[in-house]
């Protein structure tokens, strides 16, 4: 196809500078966490074991798609993981959603790589500098590294747990936990929508699966939240209710 890659559907050309290709990987990022986030009860539904090999595509507009994989061969791209759909009801839900965001996070990288292999050795690293920056599909999925902020957060101040509710104030977000600093949330992503934590944007913190929301995300306000003691987001009140 010459200088232009197929995305499934989408004409993408291939980006040729490091920011360039870390812009594409961070949009194939977010699709993918949006696939095992926000839209996941639509991909566990699409993710059929009675269909054949099936395949989660991150595309550079955003958009996701559960599909065959690509028929040609070598493929335009590197593939990701082929059959995620064949482990989905033998395996606990959170871990094969877990499982195929490892496996999403080591196909985000292998395309990312294929377009750096042009790039020279100080660009490479650069690329991968940005890139390991942003938290792992794993890690937002598994809510692994908002745990391990909150147990440091929680040794810091001598075990004593913080409340996990920010509330704003004239545009600016303040915690009501004891001195807690933004950087404890610099690398957080909202659960939701998948978007980086904001200082200047009111969050909301789930007291059972310790993942962070945009308040907007779950239509949670500074002063609704102010009345509430202990926070379950809307995928833990949900799952309550199927128990």
């Amino acid at each position: 196809m010459g200088d232009a890659a197929s995305g499934r559907g989408h004409v993408v050309y291939p980006p040729r500078s490091a920011e360039d290709i870390f812009k594409d990987y961070r949009a194939r990022r977010s699709a993918i966490l949006r696939a095992l986030t926000h839209d996941v009860e639509d991909f566990y539904a699409q993710c059929d074991p009675e269909k054949e090999n099936l395949c989660l595509y991150g595309y550079a507009n955003e958009a996701w798609e559960v599909a065959l994989p690509a028929e040609e061969v070598p493929t335009e791209l590197p593939e990701p993981a082929l059959g995620i759909n064949f482990a989905r009801d033998g395996m606990n839900r959170r871990d094969w959603l877990a499982l195929v965001a490892v496996h999403s996070d080591s196909w985000l990288l292998s395309v990312a790589f294929y377009y750096a292999a042009r790039l020279n050795r100080n660009d490479r690293k650069r690329l991968f500098g940005m890139i390991n920056e942003l938290q792992t599909v794993f890690e937002v999925v598994s809510g692994a590294r908002q745990q391990q902020s909150k147990e440091r957060s929680s040794m810091d101040n001598g075990g004593r747990a913080k409340p996990s509710v920010k509330i704003e104030n004239n545009g600016k977000a303040t915690d009501e936990a004891y001195g807690e600093d933004d950087s404890d949330h610099g690398e957080t992503l909202c659960g939701t929508c998948g978007g980086i934590y904001n200082a200047d944007e009111f969050w909301i913190g789930c007291d059972i699966c310790e993942r962070w929301y945009h308040g907007k995300c779950v239509k949670i306000t500074p002063a609704k939240a102010e009345s509430i003691k202990h926070y379950k987001c809307p995928s833990c009140s949900n799952k309550r209710a199927r128990q």
